[in-house]
């Protein structure tokens, strides 16, 4: 259970880094269903290897649901091959769109009309989706309003004393979405630096979305550059971090 203090310092966590950086421009591609396959590839490696296998999949016009459907398993290893473990990940994609056409008449839309809660259960069921993936399909490319727990997220509320990095997925959830309920969409950048993009704006990152979708869109693009230029794993630069003021 989190405490009223603890979703105070997330709140401000997100105002001061928005205030410095901005909106960061989540997920970067041009469809919905780009985005469920980027949710699949990076699990367990760098986005760069999954820009590489998303330009393959471009390349040989394979980024959709109905050329995932009909493309022979051995091709679409090897056009994703630069992502890693692509034998898993080929597998993965082939029982996605299957479970879109035998629950859904192969349509998307009909898909995320779905309650968050029971769309949510029933993509933890399909083999190889755990939280942060069914969270970023149901946030990014659903537009759902759900907060997304990633390593970023957890290493910063540890290293700032706010919950364990063991602490439960849905604790950390909890925490951040009680927290950024209440937060407005005309909070405006104001710091006196440069913005910082976590991606260029995409035609996904500016559809048009809920206040609190928003907010939680931008909140996780801004952890992750948080983490990944002043958080990181082995050794954290704090040193011009803008959450740095609130180490105690």
């Amino acid at each position: 259970m989190t405490s009223p203090q603890q979703e105070e310092q997330v709140r401000k966590y997100y105002q001061t880094l928005y205030t410095a950086w901005g909106p960061q421009h989540w997920w970067p591609a041009r469809t919905a269903f780009e985005v469920i396959v980027g949710a699949y590839l990076t699990q367990n490696t760098s986005w760069k290897n999954v820009e590489a296998a998303l330009r393959n999949l471009r390349r040989a016009h394979a980024l959709s649901a109905a050329a995932i459907r009909k493309i022979p398993i051995a091709e679409l290893e090897h056009l994703i091959r630069p992502a890693g473990y692509f034998r898993q990940k080929a597998a993965r994609l082939k029982i996605f769109v299957a479970f879109v056409d035998s629950r859904y008449g192969g349509s998307l839309t009909r898909m995320f009309m779905e309650p968050t809660g029971k769309l949510r259960q029933e993509l933890l069921e399909l083999h190889g989706v755990g939280a942060e993936t069914a969270d970023s399909i149901l946030l990014y490319a659903g537009q759902h309003e759900i907060f997304v727990v990633d390593a970023y997220a957890r290493r910063i509320l540890d290293r700032h004393g706010i919950l364990p990095d063991k602490a439960a997925d849905e604790e950390i959830r909890t925490l951040f979405e009680r927290a950024l309920s209440g937060i407005t969409r005309d909070l405006h950048r104001t710091g006196s630096g440069q913005p910082v993009h976590a991606h260029k704006p995409s035609p996904v990152s500016l559809l048009e979305r809920s206040r609190l979708a928003q907010v939680y869109n931008d909140m996780h693009g801004l952890i992750v550059a948080a983490g990944k230029r002043y958080c990181r794993k082995s050794k954290p630069q704090c040193e011009g971090c803008p959450l740095q003021k609130f180490l105690s």
